[in-house]
């Protein structure tokens, strides 16, 4: 599956202005906000949260698997895709991190 028609079965966004990422001190150490470019990313992260509880190890596979033919491309062109790189990272043994939830006003 293309990451397009993956993006199809994921919850709709519309809700949200942005997601901020935790650290385990609860510092903010991304931002993914609702805006063309990354609401793709957005909508993954999302759904990771809802179902995973957080970006963990568990929840960056499967974000990856989402991303289809962009967790690929980001493989071959390290940091082109930082919301990839990030789930790389987190799969990879990279700490997890929180997701606090901005919504839209």
């Amino acid at each position: 599956m293309s990451f397009a028609e993956n993006l199809k079965k994921l919850p709709g966004i519309t809700h949200l202005a942005a997601l901020n990422l935790l650290d385990a001190d609860g510092n903010v150490v991304a931002s993914i906000e609702n805006k063309a470019g990354s609401q793709g990313s957005l909508a993954v992260y999302n759904h990771l949260a809802q179902t995973y509880g957080s970006i963990n190890a568990e929840a960056a596979k499967k974000g990856i698997e989402i991303f289809a033919e962009h967790g690929e491309d980001e493989r071959a062109n390290p940091g082109k895709h930082p919301n990839i790189a990030r789930l790389l990272q987190i799969e990879a043994g990279a700490p997890a991190l929180r997701v606090k939830h901005v919504f839209a006003v």
